[in-house]
């Protein structure tokens, strides 16, 4: 044991930077999401449930994660001291980094599965995986569901491309509008 028991049990205090940046990000996406859900135009048809509902649920759960994040950058943070101390992988945040920027510039091209594809593959990556054909399938499968659900069960199109029109197609004698 390298510290005497009496040190290891006290409690951290101080200022955790990087953890008080996170509970900041997590408070400012809960206050967008708040401004955004009263920006949704609400018919006064809707008695009690509304389009707001959801939303509003969602901002204020992000609130409360914040404050508590916050709370806890406050009292010196939630990592260990070894946590602090080890260096974060960088080719790894470029890889997670890389699928984002790829996702968001290849989804109006290709349609949602493809971007996401690229998406899974990269992040899978970035976490160490170097099985690229089993990842892709894998992001097919969970990019089709995710299309198909919010496409058949919403009447949303999140971005038909390629393999969309295809399957909608086979399975369905129709492409997406």
């Amino acid at each position: 044991m390298s510290q005497p028991e009496s040190q290891a049990a006290s409690p951290r205090s101080g200022l955790a930077v990087g953890e008080f940046c996170i509970a900041l990000g997590a408070l400012a996406l809960a206050a967008v999401i708040l401004w955004q859900t009263f920006e949704i135009p609400v018919s006064p048809l809707y008695a009690k449930v509304g389009p707001t509902v959801m939303p509003l649920f969602t901002a204020f759960g992000m609130g409360l994660l914040g404050a508590l994040l916050m709370v806890s950058a406050l009292r010196g943070g939630w990592q260990t001291d070894d946590e602090k101390e080890t260096t974060p992988d960088k080719v790894a945040l470029v890889w997670v980094a890389a699928g984002l920027i790829l996702n968001v510039l290849l989804i109006s091209q290709t349609g949602f599965a493809l971007a996401s594809i690229v998406l899974f593959v990269c992040t899978a990556r970035g976490f160490g995986s170097r099985a690229i054909v089993r990842d892709a399938l894998i992001g097919l499968a969970f990019a089709l569901v995710a299309y198909f659900g919010f496409a058949k069960t919403l009447g949303i199109n999140i971005g038909a491309g390629i393999i969309e029109n295809l399957l909608e197609r086979v399975f369905f004698g129709s492409t997406p509008n």
